[in-house]
């Protein structure tokens, strides 16, 4: 099994910053999960035109990342709150 990396794009700074430390640490720690289980989840399309973005639910929070096999590497975009999805 290749390990994945991950990147984090600068708007999860935003995402985090008014999150209590405990619910943000839980969120920081799902999305390295998310790397090292690359190969045993579903990494199904949100929408068919973003067909590269998956989420992945953590209570009533959504995780919005995709995935590079070739560099081995987990792109984590955005967390929010589900009711600030607009998708």
């Amino acid at each position: 099994m290749a390990w994945y990396r991950l990147a984090y794009r600068p708007a999860i700074i935003a995402d985090l910053a008014t999150v209590e430390l405990s619910m943000a640490q839980r969120l920081f720690d799902k999305t390295k999960w998310i790397a090292s289980n690359i190969e045993n989840l579903r990494h199904e399309p949100i929408a068919s035109d973003l067909p590269a973005l998956s989420k992945y639910a953590v209570e009533d929070w959504r995780i919005f990342y995709s995935i590079d096999r070739d560099d081995h590497l987990v792109d984590i975009h955005r967390i929010v709150r589900h009711t600030e999805c607009r998708l």
